[in-house]
């Protein structure tokens, strides 16, 4: 029996989360979603497929992605959206099912002779054998929009603390740090370190402190929190509950119930709360989102051009990679910045929407200084971090430059009839 976790035709939905990763990289407490998967299924070989243009970039990664011949046995196809929660997914042995949620398929068992006829796109292929499978509504958490990340961070925190094995501390605590609330909810692992006059409040949920990953003189952290490999919370910084920080960040001013997947920075003073921010994302000093409209209704999200109400009093911004803010920018609730965008402040609030490839300066739209440019800046970025861009990475980041064209266009002509 094998796993085979795929993407479906909701990617769009989690714009600009999606762009530049397959969805099952995207982060939800202190793993990644395929990393909830492998775990739940221990040492079951797991296959992979994604979008054809990613597999370049991520295909060392995931061994043999989209490999069609390597779908020779009985397969537990797996939507790679699925949040393993609380134990929550479906058995690897069993009669054949389809597991659907709302217009989804989530997961579904199949035996070798059907398995077997499953090529290109896996979602249409069980898309058009739902009538001939037993199928069943699955109560199994799905991640169909950005927030939806966001909203299940904090139980996600304290599922992958259990699951790590809970309490631990093999880095060290300064014996002028402060834990408030139960020690056994702190792990901190080898080479981590908290400096003197730190609190630690566990009250609320555990607090995770990955290798060689650094607290600050006082700052305060809330439980549920995760800080990631080779991150840095900076001095007087205030990181409340609900909070994952991946790997090598730079994270200061206050945070919270927001995700910030890796390599990104918030170095300085400012709110960020309710939030998505993907890689090497620059926020200025005192950037600030909104996460709460002052008539305290629910929040609507640009999503595939259109706006889509959240169901939620609670969601700040969804920023795409490689974008940069400057000092005092201001974000509204709800906004999304798509990637290789500069948000320059102009006094006022930035738009609710910007495209990817997008520069928003003096409250206009503009190309900036082109694709070649904004490469070049992402690869001076990403070496500051000794990460090199490869090629295969600008062919993605064109490829994006291309599906975004129309929608760049659209905000830059409107800026210029105004």
């Amino acid at each position: 029996m094998k796993v085979c976790v795929f993407e479906d035709d909701k990617i769009d939905q989690l714009y600009p989360l999606t762009f530049l990763r397959p969805v099952f990289e995207l982060r939800c407490g202190a793993t990644k979603l395929w990393e909830k998967i492998a775990r739940f299924y221990g040492k079951c070989e797991i296959i992979y497929r994604m979008r054809e243009e990613l597999v370049p970039v991520f295909g060392k990664r995931f061994a043999g992605a989209n490999n069609e011949g390597a779908i020779n046995d009985d397969i537990l196809f797996i939507n790679g959206r699925m949040l393993v929660l609380e134990g929550k997914a479906p058995p690897l042995t069993g009669e054949e099912e389809i597991g659907i949620k709302s217009d989804s398929v989530v997961f579904a068992r199949l035996k070798k002779e059907k398995a077997s006829k499953a090529a290109g796109n896996i979602w249409i292929f069980l898309e058009s054998i739902k009538h001939a499978v037993p199928a069943k509504e699955t109560d199994i958490p799905v991640i169909s929009f950005p927030w939806d990340l966001v909203n299940y961070n904090p139980k996600a925190i304290e599922d992958d603390f259990m699951a790590s094995g809970g309490g631990s501390v093999k880095g060290e605590i300064h014996k002028l740090a402060c834990v408030y609330g139960d020690e056994n909810r702190i792990r901190v692992a080898p080479g981590a370190k908290v400096h003197p006059f730190v609190v630690l409040d566990t009250t609320r949920g555990p607090i995770i402190l990955d290798e060689s990953s650094e607290i600050f003189p006082f700052s305060r952290i809330e439980g549920p929190m995760y800080l990631g490999r080779n991150s840095q919370i900076m001095g007087a910084s205030r990181i409340r509950e609900g909070t994952s920080i991946g790997p090598v960040c730079r994270v200061g001013g206050e945070v919270e119930e927001t995700i910030i997947h890796a390599y990104s920075n918030k170095y300085h003073d400012g709110f960020l709360g309710h939030a998505y921010v993907c890689e090497w994302v620059n926020l200025g000093a005192l950037t600030t989102n909104s996460d709460l409209k002052n008539d305290y209704s629910s929040v609507s999200v640009h999503v595939k051009n259109t706006a889509v109400d959240s169901g939620s009093t609670k969601v700040g911004s969804f920023i795409g990679d490689h974008t940069k803010t400057s000092i005092g920018t201001l974000l509204n609730t709800g906004t999304v910045i798509g990637i290789m965008c500069n948000v320059v402040g102009s006094g006022g609030v930035a738009p609710k929407y910007i495209p990817s490839y997008c520069w928003f300066l003096n409250n206009a739209f503009s190309k900036g200084y082109g694709f070649r440019m904004q490469t070049e800046t992402a690869r001076a970025a990403m070496s500051r971090r000794g990460v090199s861009l490869a090629e295969e990475d600008i062919a993605l980041l064109k490829h994006v430059h291309e599906i975004t064209k129309d929608d760049r266009e659209e905000a830059v002509r409107k800026s210029r009839m105004q």
